[in-house]
């Protein structure tokens, strides 16, 4: 399966990364580690997580996912064939912080959880926006140069200081984000290609976009906000999809979808990788059937008349 670089770095990612916002929350741990053995099995080679997955559930202290996927890391034996994304930055008690004492500390919790000596890439959930760029990226640095981490990526963080910190590695001689991991979608556009691509592609930022399937709503799948409630996490987040436009980009996704046999939810994923600037989208899967659905989307090989029908579409 061919493999794409992320950003300068030395990481090598398969067209489709997996999302784990979903171990420990929408399935259990069972469910998890069947959906990670099948996906890894069929040649892909990413997952990406984050030590506050599932912090939202009450009574949660965030770190289910990653505890599920170091369990699973233990049994299968196959640290070797995967690449393990998480995060920092996330309110995890004591509020959003990306100083450098508490990324160091939080690094070596989520290493116990994920029951591994390294990370290979490392991301600010979301800025802290009081912290100084300059001791955020001498956090990572530390953790780089102690062989605890990889890469360095960015995912919340405004266009200003995603610059900075680029701006302050160079001048600092440190370790620089290689990636930005933003929300990014064929509904969700504007922001990103507007504010983000251009930054992407000047300092050659690798992207692992998450949101890919728009929360499930670019399965088309739901069709009204009634639909989108009886879904377990989805109901709120769909609503804001569910307006004439959105139905508009369901309608074009269909006929896609249609000439080459395919569902909608694989023609919205084969879009995104049909953008250069994408390195692999980030999918979640809570059945071995959803997963199943989703790994042939790389292989859907989109015509110009197809992009073009679904560039206008999420226009």
């Amino acid at each position: 399966m061919q493999r794409r670089r992320l950003g300068q770095s030395g990481l090598e990612l398969a067209p489709l990364m997996l999302g784990g916002n979903v171990f420990g929350w929408t399935i259990d741990e069972k469910t998890s580690s069947n959906i990670l053995d099948a996906f890894i099995d069929a040649g892909f080679n990413a997952v990406d997580t984050s030590d506050s997955y599932a912090r939202w559930i009450p009574g949660s202290p965030g770190g289910e996912s990653e505890t599920i996927i170091g369990n699973w890391l233990k049994r299968s034996g196959k640290r070797d064939k995967v690449l393990i994304a998480t995060k920092v930055g996330e309110d995890m008690g004591e509020g959003r912080s990306l100083k450098k004492d508490y990324i160091l500390r939080e690094c070596e919790a989520s290493l116990r959880r994920l029951q591994t000596d390294h990370i290979d890439l490392y991301q600010t959930h979301f800025d802290d926006e009081v912290t100084p760029v300059e001791e955020t990226m001498q956090g990572y640095a530390a953790l780089i140069k102690a062989g605890k981490v990889r890469a360095i990526g960015a995912s919340n963080i405004s266009p200003a200081r995603l610059k900075a910190s680029l701006a302050a590695s160079k001048q600092l001689g440190l370790p620089r984000y290689e990636s930005l991991q933003p929300l990014y979608n064929l509904s969700d556009r504007k922001e990103f290609e507007t504010e983000f691509a251009p930054i992407c592609r000047e300092h050659k930022l690798g992207v692992i976009n998450y949101y890919s399937l728009a929360a499930g709503f670019l399965t088309g799948k739901y069709r009204s906000a009634e639909e989108g409630a009886k879904h377990r996490g989805r109901g709120g987040r769909l609503k804001r999809y569910l307006d004439a436009r959105g139905l508009g980009i369901l309608k074009v996704l269909g006929e896609v979808a249609a000439r080459h046999n395919a569902l909608q939810a694989q023609i919205a994923l084969a879009w995104l990788l049909a953008k250069p600037i994408i390195t692999s989208p980030i999918v979640s899967a809570t059945s071995l059937k959803q997963l199943d659905e989703i790994v042939k989307a790389p292989a859907i090989k989109l015509s110009p008349a197809d992009i073009a029908a679904l560039d206008a579409a999420g226009a």
